[in-house]
């Protein structure tokens, strides 16, 4: 797989509707190659019962298996899927720079920083969060900023959009799997799949591409455009952080 990195300061116009794209990370953009290693050394530095940790290790299995399937034939354009994954997987290593530089993180991504380590919330919970801030969150605007990068149209990257999909589904379920608690434990079991049974990934995922499209329709109205950029943020923090509710 290619190792050259993509400055994100490329030659790109300076039209006002290009102005209206999601602003891109000032810094160089990762291949996928360069986004697992940052991924796996980062790994081993999350202490047993953080949050983050749980979710870091759920999406590095993800990443890799999209990763595998790059040059399996399984995308239809698996070049420009590598360029979206790389920038998708940015926007959460942004919210680990942030805080790891003692900064806040996005208030997307804030509330499963600051409760990773809060008792009485269980890894799923942990999981789910994460996942839910970064699909309906980073996701779209990761499309926005590839199609930006790339110079295409949004809706180009539908088609692999859908073929991911599937592997999403597979590592939820997987996770679900490892992470639920055994039938006896029923005193636990009972409220947090009352929590996390509001939350679906198919749901999230479908959201997420109805925001790609209402973006897209809103390139030509920079207020609407920008107001729903920063209400997407706060709206689906909230989301992630009711997805953290303590069970005791």
């Amino acid at each position: 797989m290619t190792e050259t990195t993509m400055d994100t300061a490329g030659a790109v116009g300076t039209s006002t509707a290009d102005t209206l794209w999601p602003p891109r990370s000032s810094q160089p953009i990762l291949t996928i190659d360069q986004v697992l290693a940052r991924m796996r050394a980062l790994a081993p530095g999350f202490p047993p019962g953080d949050g983050v940790g749980v979710f870091h290790r759920m999406y590095l299995t993800v990443t890799e298996l999209i990763a595998a399937k790059l040059d399996s034939g399984y995308f239809a354009d698996p070049a420009a899927l590598a360029v979206l994954d790389a920038l998708f997987a940015g926007r959460y290593l942004a919210a680990v720079d942030a805080d790891a530089a003692g900064q806040l993180p996005q208030a997307c991504w804030r509330p499963l920083f600051e409760l990773r380590r809060r008792p009485g919330i269980h890894p799923l919970q942990a999981a789910l969060s994460g996942m839910n801030t970064h699909i309906e969150h980073d996701l779209p605007l990761a499309v926005l900023d590839a199609a930006r990068q790339l110079g295409r149209d949004p809706l180009s990257f539908e088609a692999d959009y859908q073929r991911i999909n599937d592997l999403l589904a597979q590592v939820e379920a997987q996770v679900r799997g490892e992470l639920l608690p055994e039938p006896d434990r029923f005193q636990v079991v009972e409220p947090l799949l009352h929590v996390i049974d509001v939350w679906s990934i198919d749901r999230a995922r479908e959201a997420a591409w109805g925001t790609v499209l209402t973006l897209r329709g809103l390139r030509n109205a920079p207020l609407a455009y920008r107001a729903l950029v920063a209400a997407l943020d706060g709206s689906v923090g909230m989301v992630s952080r009711a997805l953290l509710t303590t069970l005791s």
